[in-house]
């Protein structure tokens, strides 16, 4: 048995080994990739965490995976790529590839600076949940409510359509860093990598329903846990350093009894 709403302070090969087949919802994460970042000296064993995440989602559910490439020896080592096919390699489908641009600390070099990182999203068969976030249409000329287009035979045909206010967003998404912007909770940044607050909760709104179960493997400051308690989801965190893990607790104790966003 395994206690939901929980932060295990150990590796998630072990959290995972106490769940059972099919478990998780969703689980929205960002690995420590190409040891951009010291993490205290951990490090993880990629396969074997792919092939357990196949095990423990659900038919359906999504694994949402943030991860970006170091430059070694004037070449990016290409190691999200390699990641992405060795988890459909698994199993999972490669539901959508999805850009999370920010902005960054101006770097002087031979290439354009970096303002992005990949968000893998795969599902384990077709998912069975899907919130799209909406955004305002915005036209560029008055033919909102005129319908263009040519029938096979290349003759142009019009008239009149409802007009679209709002449509689906798209799947690059402008999210800030910096101090104060990922996140209010002081106590966070004395993580070296937080997770934005916004990205976990657009996330963890689209993948999944209230009461589903959302699982972050390298939990850190617990952005993932706050969102998703937040949005009224269930929660499970793994995290293998215990100074991140009482981090994580500091900062989620102000919510665990703070009203919900909806």
């Amino acid at each position: 048995m395994i206690e939901l709403n929980k932060v295990y302070n150990e590796n998630c090969l072990n959290t995972m080994e106490k769940m059972q087949d099919d478990f998780i919802d969703l689980t929205v994460t960002s690995p420590p990739y190409d040891e951009l970042r010291t993490y205290n000296g951990y490090s993880f064993a990629f396969e074997d965490i792919a092939k357990e995440l196949y095990r423990v989602t659900k038919e359906g559910g999504v694994l949402v995976w943030v991860v970006n490439d170091a430059t070694i020896n004037g070449s990016e080592t290409g190691s999200s790529f390699k990641q992405a096919l060795y988890f459909m390699e698994c199993g999972f489908n490669l539901h959508d590839t999805m850009i999370w641009e920010k902005h960054t600390i101006p770097q002087n070099g031979n290439r354009y600076e970096s303002a992005f990182e990949y968000m893998f999203v795969f599902s384990k068969g077709k998912p069975k949940t899907f919130n799209p976030i909406k955004v305002k249409k915005i036209y560029t000329d008055n033919r909102k409510t005129k319908k263009y287009q040519r029938d096979k035979y290349g003759i142009e045909q019009r008239g009149n359509v409802p007009q679209i206010t709002e449509k689906i967003d798209y799947n690059i998404w402008k999210i800030d860093v910096g101090g104060g912007i990922v996140t209010n909770d002081k106590i966070a940044h004395k993580h070296p990598a937080i997770f934005p607050d916004e990205l976990a909760k657009k996330h963890i709104y689209t993948w999944c329903n209230e009461g589903d179960l959302v699982y972050d493997c390298f939990m850190g400051s617990g952005t993932t846990a706050k969102m998703a308690h937040l949005l009224k989801r269930n929660w499970i965190g793994s995290e293998m350093s215990k100074e991140y893990c009482d981090i994580a607790e500091k900062r989620l104790y102000q919510y665990l009894n703070q009203k919900t966003l909806f």
